[in-house]
C-alpha cells in the first residue's frame, strides 16, 4: 500500500505494522506492530505515559529512527527505504519537527525573525516551493509584531510559539510536536493549542502532537493511545474506541483489564448489535 500523497500542504502518514527494538542493553520492544492512518490536514494526538513507545514512533516518523520491521509512509515517500541523506533532506523541507522544551528548537541570542529565517534554508529556492516571510509565520502563531524580540526575552508560552514558528518555517507538510504543554500554566497551554489549530486550519498542515495530557488529546479531536508500543485506543470527539489492529488483535481499556487474571478465557458472540465477549466460567460452563 503506499500512501495517498497530499491535500493541500498536508501530507498523509500511514504506519504499517511497525516494530522497533532497542539493543542497546538487552532487546527492549518500543514498538510491536503499529498500524496507524493519519489523513493529510489532520490534527492528531498520541497519548500515553513514559516508556509507551509514543516518542519512539514519533522519531520513526521524523526518519530519526529507522524501524526494526514494517513500513512507514510521509505523502508519496517511504520513509524505511530512503537512505540517511534523503531522509535528512526531507525533515526541514517536507517534515517539520518540534522537540521537547522550547529552547532546544531556538537560538537565544538571535531574533525570532533570524531564527525562522535560518529554519527556512533548506528548502529555500527548491523549484516551486513558496515559502511564507517570518513576519506571516509568526502572525499563524500569535506573535504578530514580535519578529525582533530575541528568544531570551520571551515568556514560557510565547517561547513554546516561537519553537511552533521554527517548526513551521519552511511549510511542512508534516508537523510533530513533542510536549509542546508540558512546562506551561492552562493560560500558556491554551495559547499552544490555538497556534496549532490556527496552523492546520490556514495552512492545512498535518498536525501530529506526543502528549501525556488527555485533555490536550480532546482538544484536538482525535487522540491515538499508545500502550506497551502498540495503538491501545482511539478517542474521537470525546469518546474511546478499542481499535482492531490489522494481526487482529485488540488491546482492552486498563480498567477493563484490571478485573480478569492474565490467561482468562472469553467466549466471542456475535450479536445482533455486534460482538460480546463473555468470561468462561470458572467451573467450565
Amino acid at each position: 500500500m503506499r500512501a495517498a500523497g497530499t491535500t493541500g500542504s498536508g501530507a498523509t502518514v500511514v504506519c504499517q505494522r511497525l516494530v522497533h527494538i532497542y539493543q542497546s542493553s538487552g532487546e527492549v520492544v518500543a514498538l510491536s506492530g503499529v498500524d496507524l492512518h493519519i489523513g493529510a490536514g489532520e490534527m492528531l494526538a498520541l497519548v500515553g505515559p513514559s516508556g509507551s513507545g509514543k516518542s519512539t514512533l514519533v522519531a520513526v516518523l521524523a526518519g530519526l529512527l529507522r524501524p526494526s520491521a514494517g513500513r512507514v509512509f510521509v505523502g508519496d515517500q517511504e520513509l524505511t527505504k530512503l537512505p540517511p541523506a534523503r531522509l535528512a533532506a526531507l525533515r526541514g523541507r517536507t517534515i517539520g519537527i518540534v522537540l521537547q522544551g522550547a529552547d532546544r528548537n531556538l537560538l537565544p541570542y538571535l531574533t525570532l525573525e533570524r531564527n525562522i529565517w535560518l529554519a527556512q534554508r533548506p528548502a529555500a529556492g527548491l523549484p516551486g516551493r513558496r515559502l511564507d516571510p517570518p513576519g506571516r509565520i509568526l502572525e499563524l502563531v500569535g506573535l504578530a509584531g514580535a519578529g525582533r524580540r530575541r528568544i531570551d526575552e520571551l515568556a514560557p508560552g510565547e517561547r513554546q510559539r516561537a519553537a511552533l514558528a521554527q517548526g513551521l518555517a519552511a511549510n511542512p507538510g508534516l508537523l510533530l510536536v513533542d510536549e509542546p504543554t508540558s512546562q506551561l500554566d492552562r493560560s500558556g497551554r491554551d495559547e499552544v493549542l490555538a497556534a496549532l489549530k490556527t496552523i492546520n486550519a490556514e495552512q492545512g498542515t498535518t498536525v501530529v502532537v506526543v502528549t501525556h495530557d488527555g485533555e490536550v488529546g480532546t482538544r484536538l479531536g482525535r487522540a491515538v493511545t499508545i500502550r506497551d508500543g502498540r495503538v491501545g485506543a482511539e478517542g474521537r470527539d470525546g469518546r474511546d474506541y478499542a481499535v482492531l489492529a490489522a494481526d487482529g488483535t485488540i488491546q482492552l481499556p486498563p480498567e477493563t483489564l484490571a478485573g480478569f487474571a492474565p490467561g482468562t478465557l472469553f467466549t466471542v458472540d456475535h450479536t445482533a448489535d455486534g460482538v460480546t465477549l463473555r468470561p468462561r466460567d470458572p467451573d467450565g460452563g
